[in-house]
């Protein structure tokens, strides 16, 4: 992947408290709720939001299958900034090439996230940052996918 290509960044304004907010990025029951497009459900094998702690997900898409990922989460400040890793991988937790897991040549297979929290009064501003090429997220369908998990997130926040 050329290194000179704009990164994935995404900001998204949620009318409710960064510890509410904060709180849907890190329980595990929530994140169940919300961390999957449109369409689609994710199930966690393990997740552990500590520093060092890790994941092992899927999200299953009835059109596009099964997508694995895993990851460590490298830093988890309360109501601030969430910082974790995401790579490819198979059902057993292997890691995998991205070709391997369906996706194109040009998707990273070991990418970071780094999502922020900032109060602005009664509402959240979060911002994603993620080590893949904007253009190849938005090709593959990923940067869609982020959008309409914030607006499925923005829905949930509505009813609690």
């Amino acid at each position: 992947m050329n290194s000179e290509r704009k990164q994935l960044f995404i900001t998204h304004l949620f009318d409710a408290p960064v510890e509410t907010v904060f709180q849907a990025w890190t329980d595990p029951e929530q994140l169940k709720h919300w961390y999957a497009p449109d369409g689609c459900t994710i199930e966690f094998r393990t997740i552990d939001v500590s520093p060092g702690g890790s994941f092992h997900s899927c999200i299953h898409d009835p059109v596009h299958g099964e997508c694995w990922i895993k990851g460590t989460y490298l830093e988890v400040t309360p109501n601030r900034r969430l910082v974790f890793t995401m790579i490819m991988s198979d059902e057993a937790g292997n890691s995998v090439r991205s070709v391997a897991a369906g996706k194109s040549q040009d998707w990273p297979a070991h990418q970071t996230a780094t999502v922020t929290f900032e109060e602005l009064g009664a509402q959240t501003k979060v911002s994603i940052f993620q080590t893949v090429s904007e253009e190849e997220a938005m090709k593959t369908g990923a940067y869609q996918g982020w959008l309409k998990m914030l607006g499925r997130l923005s829905s949930l926040l509505v009813e609690i």
